[in-house]
């Protein structure tokens, strides 16, 4: 049997990352990277999720009650777009 080979942890130096990408990361977005993974089910991202209404509403200049945040990939929010524009039998 091949012994297991000893790798060292990854623990690059810290630069400034000038190209195309990518590209360097803001120290807050590093540091949520660093919390614990919540599920979309949980109360706690539900509760975050209607934070985020309110703040999509403060952007948007909005008092609208339907404005919401999908919890999906970007493809979802482009069908739920469409799905609500988009009268059944048109082209």
């Amino acid at each position: 049997m091949i012994p297991a080979p000893t790798i060292a942890a990854f623990n690059p130096p810290r630069r400034i990352l000038m190209g195309p990408g990518p590209s360097d990361v803001y120290p807050t977005v590093l540091a949520a990277q660093s919390k614990p993974t919540v599920g979309h089910l949980d109360p706690l991202f539900v509760g975050m999720m209607d934070e985020l209404k309110q703040l999509l509403q403060y952007a948007f200049q909005t008092r609208n009650e339907m404005t919401l945040a999908i919890s999906a990939p970007g493809s979802a929010g482009m069908e739920a777009c469409f799905v609500n524009l988009v009268e059944p039998g048109e082209k």
